[in-house]
């Protein structure tokens, strides 16, 4: 396991988005154990059972929150919940394929979806959490390397996380008279069972093995191997940190240096 720095946020709440698995939980979990006040959120049941395991790893109430971003009225009912707030951490997102050429009528609904999602969603979330956040308050967005290049055949994907580096680079202008710092995160391949059914999807169709296509994805990190969730955790508690008061409208890769830009 990772060794995660140690940070303090008790008596802090903090808000986890699409935290019942992957980058999401193990964000989630590293804020319970640093002494946050946690709400966590996801559209699938898991949110449960997430909170559950988390307020008996770190002995503390984890608040689940269940709510599909895309539908403003459901994160109006769910974010109503929260008297108020520090830290955002807006990492819910969805990554489905969706090829152009040639392209068809489940890429239009995929494409769609995404868009709703990602970055209909994530600003429902930052809209209604920005009136109960505290001046001094912290944003974080999951945005993806994918935010500053481009995939075959994920178009919309790219798409959505060119949009989410935007968003928070605007906000960090809006916000900075209240000193709120607004940053995003983007990683690189990280063995999450999102990542990991995208992976052995592109495997089956360019027909090679799980492995080889991993070992190729890799094969240009300075660092070799594949990051695991909670490799991440330590930048969002840094971001989210006095440590990093200064820091406002920046997407930092955290990726083994596979992209340097």
């Amino acid at each position: 396991m990772p060794r995660t720095p140690s940070f303090d946020f008790s008596g802090q709440t903090t808000l986890v988005t699409g935290a019942s698995r992957g980058i999401g939980l193990a964000v989630a979990r590293a804020f319970a154990l640093a002494g946050a006040d946690l709400w966590i959120l996801a559209e699938d049941e898991g949110i449960e059972n997430a909170a559950y395991s988390l307020a008996a790893e770190s002995g503390r109430h984890v608040n689940a929150l269940r709510c599909d971003i895309s539908d403003r009225s459901s994160v109006v009912s769910a974010l109503g919940r929260i008297p108020q707030l520090d830290i955002l951490i807006n990492n819910a997102g969805y990554q489905p394929r969706t090829p152009m050429n040639p392209a068809d009528s489940s890429t239009d609904a995929a494409f769609r979806r995404v868009i709703d999602v990602n970055v209909m969603g994530t600003y429902h979330v930052t809209r209604l959490a920005l009136d109960r956040m505290n001046d001094g308050g912290r944003i974080i967005f999951t945005s993806s390397i994918w935010g500053k290049t481009g995939a075959a055949e994920y178009s919309g994907y790219c798409a959505s996380k060119h949009a989410t580096i935007g968003f928070m680079r605007a906000l960090a202008l809006d916000l900075g008279s209240r000193q709120i710092t607004v940053n995003a995160v983007c990683p690189g391949w990280v063995e999450t069972e999102g990542a990991m059914w995208t992976v052995r999807e592109i495997a089956g169709r360019q027909q090679v093995s799980v492995q080889d296509l991993v070992a190729s994805y890799i094969a240009g990190q300075p660092l070799p191997g594949i990051m695991g969730s909670g490799d991440l955790a330590g930048m969002y508690l840094f971001l989210a940190s006095d440590a990093a008061k200064d820091i406002t409208g920046q997407a930092i890769n955290v990726d083994r240096g596979i992209f340097m830009g």
